[in-house]
């Protein structure tokens, strides 16, 4: 067995981050305290820009290319015609088309609520004006809806952590807090992006929140 880093440093801030920004969200939209809900949903925003692009040029356990398979391969993982998962760097074949249905149901999320309408119009997405009121009050109930089938996601995501953590003895929650995991086998080339890469990524992102918080109006 040998130790080797497979979740990278902003990996696993934005794994954490957004498990925090995600809950404080909820909470404020439940006392209709919308500022600090519009606040959360810039960084929520930054955040899933972040991770979206790290996806195309980031570390390799972190890209797209690496852990979102074909059928084939999904079918072969369920079957356990694949490597077990302590021969694994990274997401496994199922886990990689989980990981893709929450970002893309966060895409939702996020970007229905940027061009929500609220019933008055005092408490709209940054991006409402673009949309008519009809539309804006669509995208609100979307943005709701969205929100309880990214809940459910979450849940079975939890869920099949716990039964790798249990059943299948295969540790995940403490490689995403210290970023290592024990496999068999020789340790892969180098996993990790550089620095440079992660301050442009993030440059990037908070560009892309900054626009979007002044409606794009320059």
């Amino acid at each position: 067995m040998v130790k080797v880093k497979i979740w990278d440093l902003p990996v696993r801030i934005f794994h954490w981050s957004l498990i925090a920004l995600l809950s404080f969200s909820w909470y404020s939209a439940e006392i209709r305290a919308m500022d600090w809900h519009r606040y959360s949903g810039y960084g929520i925003l930054g955040l899933l820009a972040f991770r979206l692009c790290w996806g195309l040029w980031g570390s390799h356990t972190a890209r797209f290319s690496t852990f979102v398979k074909g059928p084939a391969t999904v079918s072969a993982y369920l079957r356990g015609h694949l490597a077990r998962p302590s021969t694994v760097v990274g997401h496994n074949p199922l886990g990689g088309w989980s990981v893709l249905a929450l970002l893309l149901v966060l895409t939702l999320q996020v970007s229905s609520g940027l061009f929500a309408v609220d019933v008055d119009g005092l408490e709209s997405g940054p991006l409402s004006y673009l949309v008519s009121f009809d539309a804006g009050r669509a995208l609100a109930d979307i943005h709701e809806v969205s929100f309880n089938v990214l809940l459910a996601l979450v849940a079975v995501h939890v869920l099949a952590i716990l039964w790798y953590e249990c059943v299948r003895r295969e540790r995940l929650v403490l490689p995403m807090v210290h970023g290592h995991k024990q496999i068999a086998g020789e340790a892969p080339a180098k996993l990790s992006a550089g620095a440079g890469r992660v301050v442009a990524t993030v440059a990037l992102s908070a560009l892309l929140v900054y626009l979007v918080s002044i409606g794009f109006r320059l």
